[in-house]
């Protein structure tokens, strides 16, 4: 199935965290959406590649996503390199998105810049047609979408732009939640991490208020852009007190 609005994540929760509420503003405006997890966060000091697979999956039904996807590529080790490439490439042709999100280009996890790179150069080799890829045995169709844009993550940059997301706020923080063994949470026992302190969930709460007040809204999330962004008319520009 065609998915206009795909988010690519290098560990399951980057979305949720990132650019979750995004989607939902889109599928409320009748868009589809997807989300693709690089890996399966299996080198995470909490919780399993099993029970990250469930908590994606409750995270997904919980953001009414028409797809999600885990191409299982190695936790910490995959390389912006010519397998992963195609395999990214093959998903991008499969699901032919008009728009593409991805992780941040640099972040206090190197797992962040390097899927960055790897998603941002298929997204761009994935239109070229001497690239030849299959899915079930059938050629795939080169297919190039319009926008890649990268979400804003744990170290802050300043977004090219602001989206409001603050009718789907408190829903994008029950997915968040939905990582249970991830995020503070007192009933289980194990290591604390630097996402498992309680001040974390509130830096997040934090950040996206920071971002809201930017464009005179509660909430919104960030992005940058590689490519200058038009809009048809001043009627989409969100109206604010001056």
């Amino acid at each position: 199935m065609k998915i206009d609005v795909l988010a690519f994540g290098v560990h399951p929760d980057d979305v949720e965290l990132s650019c979750s509420g995004v989607l939902m503003v889109e599928k409320n405006n009748g868009k589809s959406t997807g989300i693709i997890d690089l890996t399966e966060g299996e080198l995470g000091t909490r919780g399993t590649a099993a029970t990250r697979r469930l908590e994606a999956a409750h995270a997904a039904e919980i953001l009414g996503v028409d797809i999600r996807e885990n191409l299982q590529l190695a936790d910490g080790f995959f390389q912006n390199d010519k397998e992963s490439q195609i395999k990214v490439i093959e998903t991008i042709r499969r699901f032919k998105p008009e728009i593409l999100l991805c992780n941040a280009p640099e972040d206090r996890h190197p797992d962040h810049g390097r899927s960055a790179g790897l998603v941002s150069d298929a997204a761009f080799l994935a239109g070229l047609q001497k690239i030849e890829t299959t899915c079930d045995g059938i050629a795939q169709e080169a297919w190039r979408p319009k926008y890649v844009l990268h979400y804003i993550q744990d170290r802050f940059i300043k977004p090219d732009f602001v989206v409001d997301i603050s009718e789907v706020f408190e829903k994008k923080l029950e997915a968040i939640k939905a990582f249970k063994t991830q995020f503070h949470n007192p009933e289980l026992d194990g290591p604390q991490t630097y996402i498992s302190t309680p001040d974390f969930l509130e830096s997040v709460v934090y950040r996206y208020k920071m971002f809201g007040k930017m464009i005179g809204v509660k909430y919104a999330e960030g992005f940058i852009s590689n490519k200058t962004l038009g809009i048809k008319n001043f009627d989409a520009l969100i109206k604010q007190d001056t």
